[in-house]
């Protein structure tokens, strides 16, 4: 800064910048919590259906979120300004301050385009005496002046920097980074640059302690936006790849850091993974072009032609195993990966050896027990946590049959003659892919590819993360959801291998099933989906679907909930499920205030007869699936799926409010109700409170079991939680509904026992004896 800028520095339009910051700040605080309180609240609260559901609930969040992120953005700025104001402002008086205590020393200041100096003033009488002691006074105040705009130099271009930094996070909306001060936010960005340059050495030199510096430094600003895309930019994608391979890499030679610090590289994995995810969601152009040359170097050597060692896919996918990538990233680095896939497999026709760990290959992964060599694992488990960029990987299209290199072929339309077949990438992964061979140390085989593809489809299909549960903002299914879900039932229904021979992706599986309920209660009602059809009218009024409906067939559905009940994690994410759907769908149909157009009949016991029949032959053919499980001879496996549904009851039990919604969205999104909104007090939270009752003291039985008594409990159970539900909801609102209870227990009882005819491909009918 010239000593001129500061010394004239009118402050008159900073400070009503600063004003005016701050009273944008105040707007938006209040635009804000009127978004929450009164548009996203109340969207969560109505009754959406249809596109609304899809896309207007959606588009509200978002929105609400917006404001949220455009007072985060403001008050970052404001604070931003009125620090670096204030230092200015004491900077230019301590300016003031020096040049007048020069000129009392008969110095004078002159200043000119890129510097200064200082000069003499006094009259040359005695001169040449005071020499000695001038020069000490000029160099004295020299120094100071020089001090005080090197200071200020320093304050306005950390604000620069920092303000530009924030700007450039978001091209279209806003960025949600949020700092106390300006002084913190340039430290965040100091602190990138220190660390990106520690990554860049050559691996093999990296000391213990500046593994430690780098490991301590990623743990505390992963979670940093400016830090995060100053830190993935200044270190550069090639040197990304050759930090983590190199650190892995036993051919580095840095014994003594593989020797002191193997158990903390899961940790530098996480946090390394945390990191590059926050950075990719930033619009920087220099991350634009992280992550282009990032995908452009994927299938070359990370160091180099000439010597070799991982590709770039297998080291970065290792680093997507954690956090929440960009959409768009993932997307295209999942369209060029499997690009590669196709070169290296001829389509899928062999294995693919390239991404076979071999013995002198670097252990790339250090979260769990995979060598990480197939890129495919980690990138899968990367998608996991990106519902959007997950539906659309899985659904790309792998390879088509018009392609005369497809090697697949089937018999489509039943003639007995093979054609070549198009396979989405869904479809090739899940049936066709030979997957490298892993084995943990005890020579166990592995299949954590497998099982992050089956988190991949959980969060494709249900659009929200896997492993956790819908909330009130997770929007309604859309078409490409409802797609994949067809895609998956049909799968399974034309192989149940493909699940039970995997069954360690069952407990996906189950969840992902278990958030599609009104659409399989709908499928197994046998009614032709006639759109001038009144029959398929009332159906779906009987079981409103919020967003696009996935069209299964019966016959698919229960080969499905047959290998989903043979696993217990799988059955109980469904059974539990729909026991809790069944009685909001009671609560909801049964209530006399329910609106005519929602209104299926007022004749309440035809109203709970196809609930409690449909639910029946649901878990009917989950029990039968359980039974298989269990087999002929009695023993403990009964106790794994009592604990498993026992173990349900953390996900609901300790929320707090009231069920969200009142409308549609209180039986058309499975989970939501008894999740975000509390189960205490709904008749669906009486009927989960006997289901968990009956698993609990299971659970803690000495008497072991065989798969049919298994069954032939869960068929009691079933007909008892069914009456409870309709008695219940009869009493919540008074109604005068006859003998609703026998109802509901004689159609639970009967839709039980028509499980196993029709998973045997009979008609479901009325079983003499029973």
């Amino acid at each position: 800064m010239d000593l001129d800028a500061l010394r004239n520095a009118n402050f008159s339009l900073l400070d009503e910048a600063v004003s005016d910051w701050s009273t944008l700040v105040k707007h938006l605080e209040t635009l804000k919590k009127n978004a929450e309180d009164e548009l996203h609240q109340a969207a969560n609260k109505a009754d959406w259906a249809g596109v609304n559901a899809q896309v207007t609930k959606e588009f509200i969040g978002k929105t609400a979120g917006e404001f949220t992120d455009a007072h985060t953005q403001a008050t970052t700025i404001h604070r931003i300004l009125d620090d670096t104001r204030g230092e200015l402002k004491n900077y230019h008086q301590q300016l003031t301050e020096a040049i007048e205590s020069g000129r009392k020393q008969s110095l004078q200041v002159i200043g000119y385009e890129g510097g200064f100096t200082v000069t003499s003033s006094g009259p040359p009488e005695g001169r040449a005496q005071k020499d000695q002691d001038s020069k000490t006074e000029i160099t004295g105040l020299r120094d100071r002046i020089q001090g005080i705009l090197d200071k200020a130099t320093e304050s306005d271009d950390s604000a620069q920097k920092v303000l530009k930094a924030i700007a450039d996070q978001s091209q279209l909306g806003f960025a949600d980074a949020s700092y106390k001060d300006r002084d913190t936010a340039s430290e965040a960005l100091k602190q990138a640059e220190s660390l990106a340059n520690l990554a860049r050495k050559n691996p093999k030199d990296l000391t213990v302690e500046e593994f430690d510096r780098l490991n301590k430094g990623l743990k505390e600003y992963a979670n940093d936006d400016l830090f995060a895309e100053k830190f993935a930019t200044t270190l550069g994608p090639e040197k990304t790849l050759a930090f983590w391979a190199g650190v892995n890499d036993p051919r580095t030679g840095n014994y003594e850091l593989g020797q002191e610090r193997q158990e903390q590289f899961d940790d530098l994995q996480r946090n390394l993974g945390l990191t590059l995810a926050n950075a990719t969601q930033s619009d920087s152009g220099a991350m634009a072009d992280w992550k282009r040359m990032m995908i452009d170097i994927g299938e070359k050597p990370v160091y180099g032609n000439n010597v070799g060692g991982p590709m770039g896919f297998q080291v970065m996918s290792n680093l997507m195993r954690t956090g929440d990538y960009d959409d768009q990233f993932l997307k295209d680095y999942g369209n060029k990966l499997m690009d590669t896939e196709r070169k290296l497999t001829g389509n899928g026709e062999h294995d693919n050896l390239s991404w076979q760990h071999k013995p002198m290959d670097p252990w790339l992964n250090q979260i769990g027990e995979d060598s990480g060599s197939d890129p495919l694992t980690g990138f899968l488990k990367g998608l996991s946590n990106s519902p959007d960029a997950a539906t659309d990987f899985l659904n790309q299209e792998y390879v088509s049959k018009d392609d005369p290199n497809n090697p697949f072929e089937r018999d489509t339309d039943g003639n007995g003659k093979n054609g070549k077949v198009t396979l989405s990438n869904f479809q090739y992964l899940f049936e066709e892919r030979e997957w490298p061979q892993e084995s943990n140390l005890k020579g166990d085989d592995l299949h954590t590819g497998q099982n992050n593809l089956a988190l991949a489809l959980e969060a494709a299909t249900t659009g929200h993360p896997a492993g956790e549960m819908p909330t009130a903002d997770t929007p309604a299914h859309n078409a490409e959801q409802a797609k994949l879900m067809e895609s998956l039932v049909e799968s399974i229904a034309d192989d149940p291998t493909r699940l039970t021979d995997n069954s360690y992706m069952s407990d996906s599986i189950g969840q992902i099933t278990s958030e599609y309920l009104p659409d399989i209660n709908r499928s197994v009602s046998d009614v032709d989906r006639d759109p001038k059809s009144e029959a398929w009218q009332e159906i779906m009024s009987l079981y409103p679907v919020a967003g696009t409906e996935a069209e299964l067939d019966h016959t698919s559905v229960s080969q499905l909930l047959f290998a989903v009940g043979q696993n217990p994690e799988g059955f109980a994410a469904v059974e539990v499920g729909q026991k809790d759907y069944m009685g909001r769908l009671m609560e909801y149909h049964l209530n006399p205030d329910l609106p005519n157009e929602l209104r299926v009949s007022d004749d309440y016991e035809r109203l709970v007869e196809p609930i409690a029949s449909r639910s029946g032959e649901i878990s009917g053919t989950l029990r039968l699936g359980a039974q298989e499980y269990i087999g002929d001879e009695a023993s403990e496996k009964d106790k794994e799926y009592a604990h498993s549904v026992a173990q349900k009851k953390n996900f609901i039990s300790g929320t707090v409010g009231t069920v969200v919604g009142v409308g549609t969205s209180f039986v058309a999104t499975p989970w939501v109700g008894a999740v975000a909104g509390g189960a205490a007090g709904t008749v669906s939270g009486m009927v989960l409170e006997s289901v968990f009752k009956d698993a609990e003291g299971n659970a803690v039985s000495d008497a072991q079991k065989t798969g049919g008594k298994v069954w032939n409990e869960g068929w009691q159970q079933n007909i008892k939680v069914s009456e409870e539900a309709a008695r219940n909801a009869a009493d919540k609102y008074h109604l005068d509904a006859g003998d609703i209870g026998s109802t509901a227990r004689e159609s639970a009882r009967q839709g039980y026992l028509n499980s196993r005819n029709i998973l045997e491909g009979q008609a479901p009918g009325i079983i003499a004896g029973d």
